[in-house]
């Protein structure tokens, strides 16, 4: 029998002008794809008198929106992230969900390349052909490198270059007195490195609990194939839901922080 199969990073299925094709960037594509066919229909579909199902889209799209201006305290800056922050939402939340449509993960080939292990030779290892996007940290990092640039280049935008980034090199605070000047220097360092540390926390969070999520699932469905594996399915759409939130809402908050001196 044989045993449980975990990569951590993505198994390449091709390469096109050099650039590898690999299982979690088609995945991508499908979750794309998706999410198009989904905008598309829901864009032909919209009456001006709404349906019971449009009523509810729509009402959950205002309760979001104010939650987003009440956050920035500007419905202008709302104006600007909501579509960001909801696709940041939907992208991961519909890639999270995916993974458990039958195929994901189990539908694949063998590798040509044999193995040997103790002088015997056996056939390569299953590569499948659809994995999990968010458990490629490649695709986590993408994620958090995107965050990362807006929540900075809105912070310049709105407050300005100079005054921005006095916040990491307050170089006027030494005009009263050297000691307060090295404090706020030392400050500004630590909020520099923190602001840094934002590509790993947003990576490494999304990454660690949906390819753990994943494991866990694979293991108990080899040991316990039947049953027992639907709860820890169900806990795993709800931990798929929350990640996709925190990521959203650690965005936007962050923003908030970066746009908070022009408020003030």
């Amino acid at each position: 029998m044989e045993g449980i199969h975990v990569a951590i990073s993505a198994e390449k299925l091709t390469e096109w002008m050099g650039i590898p094709i690999t299982n979690t960037l088609l995945m991508s594509w499908v979750v794309v794809i998706v999410l198009t066919i989904f905008a598309l229909l829901t864009r032909y579909r919209m009456k001006l008198v709404p349906s019971k199902v449009q009523l509810v889209v729509e009402l959950m799209v205002e309760n979001v929106f104010s939650f987003i201006a009440d956050t920035l305290e500007s419905k202008e800056l709302a104006r600007r992230f909501f579509p960001l922050i909801v696709t940041i939402f939907v992208f991961i939340f519909t890639a999270n969900m995916l993974e458990f449509i039958p195929g994901v993960g189990s539908i694949g080939f063998i590798a040509k390349e044999a193995t040997q292990l103790a002088g015997k030779t056996s056939g390569g290892e299953f590569i499948p052909l659809f994995r999990s996007m968010s458990t490629d940290l490649n695709v986590t990092l993408a994620l958090a490198i995107i965050s990362f640039l807006v929540i900075e280049i809105s912070g310049i935008l709105v407050v300005g270059f100079f005054r921005y980034f006095h916040r990491f090199l307050p170089f006027g605070a030494f005009k009263h007195g050297i000691g307060n000047g090295l404090i706020a220097f030392f400050v500004g360092i630590i909020e520099f490195v923190s602001e840094l540390i934002r590509l790993i926390s947003f990576s490494f969070r999304l990454f660690g609990n949906i390819f753990a999520g994943e494991v866990l699932l694979a293991v108990v469905t080899f040991f316990v194939p039947f049953i027992i594996p639907v709860p820890f399915m169900i806990f795993e759409v709800f931990v798929g839901f929350i990640q996709a939130a925190i990521f959203a809402m650690l965005t936007l908050f962050f923003i908030k922080l970066a746009v908070t001196d022009a408020a003030h």
